[in-house]
C-alpha cells in the first residue's frame, strides 16, 4: 500500500512540476489561493544592495490541508535576472514562529526547487511534519538593472 502512495505521489508531483511559470511558489498553484475564505497572492519586494545587485524578497502563503495524503511539498520558480553564485534562502514561519529554514541552488537557467517532506512515517504510522497554514520568504540575489547582467 505505502508503495502505491508512494508512487501515485511521484506522479502527481511530476505532472504538477511540469506547469512550472516564472516566479516561485510554496504550493502547485500560482495566483489567488482562497485558503479560509480569504485570498492570498505573492507580495515582492526588492532591496538594494550597492549599485548592481539586489535581495528580492517574495511571501507567500503555504497551506496543508488536514487531509493531505502526498509525503513532499516543494518551493520552486525561475529567476529571469539571477546573480550567479548567490542560492536561494528559504524561510518558513507558523504563526511568526520560525519552522523551517533551507537553501538551494539556482540552476543555470535561473530555475531552483526545493522539496521538503510534510508527512513522515514511521513503521506504518503516519504523523504530520507540516499542517495547517504558513507563511514562507524566499531570498534571490538579482542584478538590480537589466543591462548589468553582462
Amino acid at each position: 500500500m505505502n508503495k502505491i502512495v508512494l508512487f501515485s505521489s511521484i506522479l502527481t508531483l511530476t505532472f504538477l512540476l511540469s506547469f512550472s511559470l516564472d516566479s516561485a511558489f510554496a504550493h502547485p498553484h500560482s495566483g489567488q489561493v482562497l485558503i479560509n475564505d480569504h485570498t492570498h497572492e505573492s507580495q515582492t519586494e526588492t532591496i538594494p544592495l550597492n549599485g548592481n545587485i539586489a535581495l528580492e524578497k517574495t511571501s507567500l502563503f503555504f497551506h496543508t490541508p488536514e487531509d493531505n495524503a502526498l509525503p513532499w511539498a516543494f518551493v520552486e520558480g525561475k529567476i529571469a535576472n539571477h546573480v550567479e553564485g548567490y542560492p536561494v534562502i528559504i524561510q518558513i514561519f507558523q504563526e511568526n514562529d520560525a519552522v523551517h529554514f533551507a537553501q538551494t541552488d539556482v540552476n543555470s537557467d535561473g530555475s531552483y526547487e526545493y522539496r521538503f517532506r510534510v508527512l513522515s512515517s514511521d513503521n506504518g504510522v503516519t504523523s504530520k511534519i507540516f499542517d495547517g497554514d504558513y507563511s514562507v520568504k524566499i531570498f534571490k540575489v538579482v542584478h538590480q538593472y537589466r543591462d548589468n547582467l553582462a
